[in-house]
């Protein structure tokens, strides 16, 4: 599979683990606030990345309170907004380099492949953070590994 084939496949599974855990937290009575917030900060850091590829105006806060409805509500929109950015990915494209200005004010230069990577691997490591949160609340988290998702059949293997 090609640079852009993967990663249109990982934002595949990002979408589908995101879902999961969301949908995991929906299905809990009372959901950990702290899972709650990180869920939200993980679908606006998204979001800020997107906006930052396609120099459009950022609507949500890094880490917003949002309630579960509102998470999938945001979680909608966030992916059809990332299914139409990743429609019009070329080779040349990822190439290029963005210039932004992170959270604390400081200007950087990266290059759209290594953006959309992180994006990923940031999702992931929040994800894990909420799994954590919701074991210590006594409750069992949603399984996201990546294998699981191949095997369910979510995305494509290799």
């Amino acid at each position: 599979m090609d640079t852009i084939g993967n990663i249109r496949r990982f934002f595949k599974y990002d979408e589908w683990a995101n879902r999961e855990m969301l949908e995991g937290l929906k299905r809990t009575e009372n959901p950990p606030p702290r899972s709650l917030k990180i869920m939200g900060h993980i679908i606006a850091a998204e979001d800020l990345w997107l906006v930052r590829l396609t120099k459009s105006t950022q609507k949500v806060v890094v880490w917003p309170e949002m309630n579960a409805q509102q998470l999938t509500e945001q979680m909608d929109i966030l992916t059809k907004n990332w299914n139409d950015y990743l429609k019009g990915l070329n080779p040349k494209l990822l190439s290029e380099s963005i210039s932004y200005t992170n959270s604390k004010g400081e200007p950087w230069k990266s290059l759209v492949e290594d953006v959309l990577m992180h994006v990923i691997m940031h999702s992931s490591y929040h994800r894990g953070q909420i799994a954590l949160d919701v074991r210590v609340s006594g409750l069992a988290p949603a399984y996201t590994d990546f294998i699981h998702c191949v095997r369910q059949g979510m995305i494509e293997s290799a």
